[in-house]
């Protein structure tokens, strides 16, 4: 999976993650042998960050089917939450009817709770996007790996007022099998996509809608983002898209877990 995003993005998330959760040196550590994650005594770690409760274990591949079989179609937001740009996009989903997968970034969903209620209020599914967006963590130690995945999961569950994350997706598709297997432990189902729409990039309107409409046969999870900038065009491109899908005869789901 391709690497993208903005640069100046990615930055403003570290820098936010920085200065909410501690880092690798104080990270949560993956026990392999007890099959449970958990965060030892050491300096930096938060007190909450002890995801220890019992949860069941997922696949530890990467998904990209949709749970509605052969003519599924899986869409995922990435990002947010957003206080400008996700409300206007669940209004859009709700006036389609359609439910949605929202991968979110822990320390968004740490600043704004009340949108991460709202999307589950609404039906919508939570997906893990780690605290602070490094497409690079696939280079970065597992104990960095551990500290980005278990500490969003515990932003996210404590944001939407105690439901989990049931997928993982790692930024950009940095996904290592060591970050897989902790996802998986968790109950997250590593999450792929099939059809990226670059709506990070803002390509237009009509690109966008071409790129659904002409690689929605590679697999059914779509990538479209309400968060980083200017959303306004992938606003538009939903309003082509959804109506399209369904009159191809595509039916909304969500990833297999």
């Amino acid at each position: 999976m391709a690497k993208h995003k903005g640069r100046a993005w990615h930055v403003r998330l570290l820098a936010a993650a920085l200065g909410v959760t501690a880092m690798a040196a104080g990270a949560s550590v993956w026990t392999a042998q007890a099959g449970t994650a958990s965060a030892g005594p050491r300096a930096g770690i938060s007190s909450e960050a002890k995801p220890q409760e019992r949860v069941s274990a997922v696949a530890v591949d990467i998904a990209h089917a949709s749970d509605r079989g052969a003519k599924g179609v899986n869409i995922t937001i990435d990002d947010g939450p957003d206080p400008n740009w996700t409300p206007q996009v669940l209004q859009l989903l709700k006036d389609s009817g359609v439910k949605a997968t929202f991968c979110m970034v822990g320390t968004q969903a740490q600043a704004y709770p009340d949108l991460v209620k709202e999307v589950v209020a609404d039906g919508h599914r939570l997906c893990n996007h780690t605290v602070s967006h490094d497409t690079a963590m696939d280079t970065k130690s597992e104990a960095y790996q551990s500290q980005q995945i278990l500490d969003a999961e515990r932003m996210i569950t404590k944001a939407s007022g105690g439901v989990r994350p049931q997928y993982y997706r790692a930024p950009g598709g940095a996904f290592t099998p060591y970050s897989r297997k902790l996802a998986a432990s968790r109950g997250m189902r590593p999450l792929g996509w099939n059809v990226d729409t670059k709506d990070f990039e803002r390509p237009g309107v009509d690109t966008m809608v071409a790129t659904v409409k002409s690689e929605i046969s590679n697999g059914p999870t779509v990538l479209f983002h309400d968060a980083g900038g200017d959303r306004s065009q992938t606003l538009a491109a939903l309003r082509q898209v959804l109506p399209w899908l369904r009159e191809q005869g595509y039916a909304f789901g969500f990833p297999v877990r």
